[in-house]
């Protein structure tokens, strides 16, 4: 099925994940990392322009990062 996805120009023109994505373990021991990452998941709201700063975003951790009551509870990293 993969096979025949990678051929339809249809399928290649609506994918949502680019074709080397591949997921990564972080190493919890490393701050500077997973700030950097969390970071760049709540920012990307605002990059798009869905909001004006990333703590209205209703759908997004970066809410109880900023004090506020989120969707889910989360574990703070």
């Amino acid at each position: 099925m993969s096979e025949k996805g990678k051929k339809t120009e249809e399928l290649q023109s609506i994918k949502f994940w680019k074709e080397d994505n591949h997921a990564i373990e972080l190493d919890c021991t490393e701050t500077e990392m997973l700030d950097q990452k969390i970071n760049y998941i709540h920012d990307n709201p605002l990059k798009e322009g869905i909001v004006n700063d990333v703590c209205h975003y209703l759908s997004s951790s970066a809410r109880n990062y900023c004090d506020q009551k989120g969707l889910l509870e989360i574990e703070f990293l």
